[in-house]
C-alpha cells in the first residue's frame, strides 16, 4: 500500500513538472535551457524572440495563446522561444530578468537583446520582431535604421534626434529646455504621435527644444532613464543638469496640448529680463535690439531723488519685469536729462520725471505712460500694451535716437559740486563778477 502511495505520487509530480512547460513541439516555440541557448540563439544568424516565463506566473499563463500564435506567423522567418526562468533561474539572472514575463529580441547584436515593453499581443511582439531584422538588413547594407531616422532626422523637421553618442551634449550640458521621446519603430502610439511631435517641435523652436531618441537601438540610454514603455517623455530644465533631474511629461499628447505644456514650463524656467542702465549705445541696444518691445524708464536726477529713492523705483521695476517676463520684452532706464535726444524721440521728461514708454522700434511706435509711476499704475498700462490697447505714436525721426555715453550710477546718493570742481575759466562771466567769485 505504502509503494502505491509513493508510486502515485511519483506520477502527481511527473505530470505536475509536464505541465509547467507552457509549450509542446507542435507550437512552434522552442524550449530554451542553459545546455541549449548559447547554441541556439547566441551563435545562430537567426533573429530570435525569447519569452522568460514562470509557470505560476498568471501574465505568463494568459500570454500563451498569443506567444503560440505569434511563433506560427513568424515561422520560416524569425524564431520563438522560451525560457522557464523559475526552473532556470541563472539563465534569467544572467540577463537581468526581474519579472514575468520577460520578452527579449535577440537580434544583430546576441550580447544586448532589445527588450519588448509594447502589448503582448502577436501582431505587437511580430512588429517589433520584423523591425529588428529590418535594422539588421539596414546594417548589412550600410544604411543604418530608416524608420528610426524617418522619425526626426527629415529636413523639414525641427525634431532633434537623439543617440547615446549626443544625447548627454545636447541635453544635458546646455541651458536650454528640452522634451525627450524615447519611442520604439515598431510601436504604434509612437507612429501616431510622431506628426505632432513635428508640429509641437516647429511651433515651439527658440523656446523649448523637442528630441527623439529610438530607445530600441539606444538601450543604455533608456534604461538609465527607467523607460519601460513606448513613447515616454521626459522633461529636462534649462541650465546645465544631470540625469536626476528630469521629469516625467503628463500632458496630452496632440501638438496644441504638448506646446501648452512645454510653453507653461517654459515660463517658469524664464529668467526675469535684466534692466539695464542706459549708459551708452552698447547697454541701449543690449536691452532693447532684437525684442519685440522695449520698456524705458527716465527716472529723476540723483539730486532730486537720492539711492533709496531710486533703489525704490528700480525695485518696482524689476518686481513688474518678473511678472511680464514670458513677453520677452526688454528692460532699460536712464537718468533724466542724461540721454536728450531719448527723452525727445519718446516725448518724455518734459513733464517730469519719473517717466516711462513702451517702445517697438521695429515699427518705430510707442506708447507713454499716463498714469502713476507705481506698481499698479506701470501694471496696468503694461497689461493693457501686452493686449493690443492703448494710444500709439511714431518715434520722433522714424529712427533710433542717439544714445551719449555717460558714467554709470554708482549706487550712493548724488553729492553738489565743490568750489574747487568748478573751472571757472570755462564760464563767460563778467570780469568784476570773477573777481568777487
Amino acid at each position: 500500500m505504502i509503494q502505491l502511495l509513493y508510486a502515485s505520487a511519483s506520477i502527481l509530480l511527473l505530470v505536475s513538472g509536464s505541465a509547467n512547460a507552457f509549450y509542446s513541439p507542435s507550437d512552434n516555440v522552442v524550449e530554451l535551457t542553459p545546455s541549449n541557448f548559447n547554441r541556439e540563439v547566441v551563435q545562430d544568424n537567426a533573429i530570435w524572440v525569447v519569452e522568460f516565463y514562470a509557470p505560476w506566473c498568471g501574465h505568463c499563463q494568459s500570454l500563451v495563446p498569443e506567444y503560440k500564435k505569434l511563433a506560427e506567423a513568424l515561422k520560416g522567418v524569425i524564431k520563438v522561444g522560451s525560457v522557464n526562468a523559475d526552473q532556470h533561474s541563472e539563465l534569467g539572472g544572467k540577463y537581468n530578468v526581474r519579472g514575468f514575463p520577460t520578452i527579449k529580441i535577440f537580434g544583430a547584436n546576441k550580447q544586448s537583446p532589445t527588450d519588448y515593453n509594447g502589448q503582448r499581443t502577436a501582431k505587437a511582439i511580430a512588429e517589433a520582431a520584423l523591425a529588428e531584422a529590418k535594422k539588421k538588413v539596414q546594417a548589412a547594407f550600410g544604411g543604418g535604421d530608416s524608420s528610426s531616422k524617418s522619425r526626426s532626422s527629415s529636413s523639414d523637421s525641427d525634431v532633434i534626434e537623439l543617440t547615446e553618442d549626443n544625447f548627454d551634449k545636447l541635453v544635458l550640458n546646455s541651458e536650454d529646455i528640452w522634451l525627450v521621446e524615447f519611442f520604439a519603430p515598431w510601436c504604434g502610439h509612437c507612429k501616431n504621435l510622431a506628426p505632432e511631435w513635428a508640429k509641437a517641435a516647429k511651433e515651439l523652436k527658440g523656446k523649448v527644444k523637442l528630441g527623439a531618441l529610438d530607445a530600441t537601438a539606444h538601450q543604455s540610454k533608456a534604461a538609465e532613464y527607467n523607460v519601460r514603455g513606448y513613447p515616454t517623455i521626459k522633461f529636462f530644465p534649462a541650465g546645465s543638469k544631470s540625469s536626476s533631474d528630469a521629469e516625467e511629461y503628463n500632458g496630452g499628447r496632440t501638438a496644441s496640448e504638448i506646446i501648452s505644456w512645454a510653453s507653461d514650463k517654459h515660463t517658469e524656467n524664464v529668467p526675469a529680463p535684466e534692466l539695464v542702465e542706459i549708459t551708452d549705445e552698447s547697454t541701449f541696444d543690449s536691452a532693447c535690439e532684437g525684442k519685440p518691445l522695449c520698456v524705458v524708464s527716465v527716472l529723476p536726477h540723483i539730486l532730486d531723488c537720492d539711492a533709496k529713492c531710486r533703489n525704490k523705483f528700480l525695485d518696482t521695476l524689476r518686481i513688474l519685469s518678473e511678472k511680464f517676463k514670458q513677453k520677452l520684452w526688454g528692460w532699460a532706464w536712464a537718468e533724466g536729462g542724461q540721454q536728450p535726444a531719448l527723452e525727445e524721440s519718446l516725448e518724455v521728461g518734459g513733464f517730469g520725471y519719473p517717466a516711462m514708454a513702451v517702445v517697438n522700434f521695429k515699427k518705430m511706435k510707442f506708447s507713454v505712460l499716463k498714469g502713476s509711476f507705481s506698481k499698479d499704475g506701470i501694471n496696468e498700462f503694461l497689461r493693457d500694451i501686452s493686449y493690443g490697447r492703448g494710444h500709439t505714436s511714431p518715434v520722433r525721426g522714424a529712427k533710433k535716437p542717439t544714445i551719449i555715453s555717460v558714467e554709470p550710477w554708482d549706487g550712493k546718493d548724488g553729492q553738489l559740486p565743490t568750489e574747487e570742481d568748478i573751472d571757472l575759466s570755462d564760464i563767460d562771466l563778467d570780469d568784476d563778477v570773477k573777481d568777487e567769485l
